[in-house]
């Protein structure tokens, strides 16, 4: 049986304007905003500015999603939730975005846009990159301040398959932190932003990634345990 928050006849109803069915699903998926509220609190912001941002982010989602793309409603709904509060951050100073990085969100918004036209379908975090000509974790980072929702758990291969990037977790608390590790991402030296890059972005083997990078498949999993463990400490902080 299909979890609440994913109703496939409720977002059909939801679609065709009918408010009892919108109402429902905002009230169904209230979890994802407390979740993200928890992500955000203690860093300036007092809990309910956060929550009620988030619902604003709740209610944008639910008018914006679109059942056809096959996305789960949370894996699309996180990312807007999330950067209606990170508008809050912007608005009220705690966490400043430099000039250059207002100019690259401007920047993947035009190319979202171009790319969504072309392809008639949102794209993944790495075509917009390769689009902007830019590193995948520059492009996260750009679509994060311009708070556009992006589908992160696809890629595809040569032949237009689908493939997963990152697995998406139904419980919303880890939703969440496969979301921050974008912002972990960030932090990492270079070298260890390229490993995890082709290992989780874009989907290669220990060995595809050792032979990219000139290393052994052995020094790639030593390596990539690290890494692990690096982030997983920056994201329990």
């Amino acid at each position: 049986m299909p979890a609440p928050n994913n109703n496939r006849a409720l977002f059909l109803r939801a679609e065709k304007g009918d408010a009892s069915a919108q109402t429902q699903i905002i009230e169904n998926n209230l979890g994802l905003v407390h979740a993200a509220a928890r992500h955000f609190s203690g860093k300036g912001l007092e809990y309910d500015d956060l929550f009620q941002a988030g619902c604003m982010g709740l209610v944008k989602a639910v008018t914006g999603f679109d059942l056809g793309r096959g996305v789960r409603f949370s894996t699309y709904a996180v990312p807007v939730i999330m950067g209606e509060m990170r508008r809050l951050f912007r608005d009220d100073g705690p966490i400043k975005i430099s000039r250059s990085l207002k100019e690259l969100s401007l920047k993947a918004t035009r190319a979202r846009e171009i790319l969504n036209k072309r392809l008639c379908r949102e794209p993944t975090l790495n075509e917009l990159a390769s689009e902007m000509q830019i590193d995948p974790t520059e492009a996260a980072q750009a679509l994060e301040a311009a708070a556009a929702p992006l589908s992160l758990t696809k890629t595809r291969d040569d032949a237009g398959n689908e493939q997963a990037d990152i697995p998406v977790d139904s419980d919303e608390d880890q939703l969440i932190d496969r979301l921050a590790l974008k912002d972990a991402i960030l932090t990492l030296p270079k070298e260890f932003r390229e490993l995890i890059i082709l290992r989780y972005f874009q989907g290669k083997t220990q060995t595809e990634t050792a032979r990219v990078l000139g290393m052994t498949q052995v020094q790639v999993s030593r390596k990539e345990k690290k890494i692990l463990s690096i982030l997983r400490n920056h994201l329990a902080e």
